[in-house]
């Protein structure tokens, strides 16, 4: 079985921005605007926030652009929200994860995450195939999914509805509204939504 210990946050971004470009360096000026980026690096990996075992995780995040992800997860954690949450970069790794699959084999499902904070365009296995895989397996439908994305069509919020997604949110691009909206979601999906155990 994976140690959910390697999984890992983007926390050390490094933004080199032409001057004057955005409202700022690093992560703010480039979710505020990425026209003068002009080179992005990311150091290896880094260690997740350290679990003792897969069973603890109560946010699941799927979102394979860092910015986005670094975002989520420093706003959930001036919450205090983000102690027991795992990112994934694309869909195959989150399914594996939450069927016990692949390097999950043998997790003991019985124990859900709380909130699947998902993103629609994934390389491998889109964000629509993964709900569609959450909501139609009667082992996880009961998960709730919020759609994070920063695709406003139509068709996008009609097929995740009717696939049965919980609530469809698209992505502010000012950073401070970003920032709003995901702690407001975190705090709704953790401590005030009730699911049947």
């Amino acid at each position: 079985m994976a140690d959910c210990r390697k999984w890992w946050f983007f926390t050390n971004l490094l933004v080199a921005v032409e001057p004057g470009a955005g409202s700022g360096g690093g992560v703010e000026g480039q979710r505020a605007s990425s026209s003068g980026a002009r080179r992005l690096t990311r150091p290896n990996p880094v260690e997740g926030i350290p679990l003792e075992d897969c069973n603890e995780v109560e946010i699941l995040l799927v979102e394979d652009n860092p910015y986005d992800a670094e975002l989520t997860l420093r706003a959930l954690k001036n919450k205090g929200l983000a102690n027991k949450l795992l990112t994934f970069p694309d869909g195959v790794e989150a399914l594996d994860f939450l069927f016990g699959t692949g390097a999950y084999a043998g997790r003991n499902l019985a124990v859900r995450p709380k909130v699947v904070l998902l993103d629609l365009k994934l390389p491998r296995v889109s964000g629509l195939e993964v709900l569609q895989r959450i909501k139609g397996d009667e082992r996880t439908k009961m998960i709730p999914v919020v759609i994070m994305t920063s695709s406003q069509e139509e068709s996008d919020i009609v097929r995740s509805y009717n696939l049965g997604v919980n609530s469809y949110m698209v992505k502010p691009v000012d950073f401070d509204k970003f920032f709003q909206t995901v702690e407001e979601l975190g705090l709704y999906w953790l401590l005030l939504n009730k699911v049947p155990n």
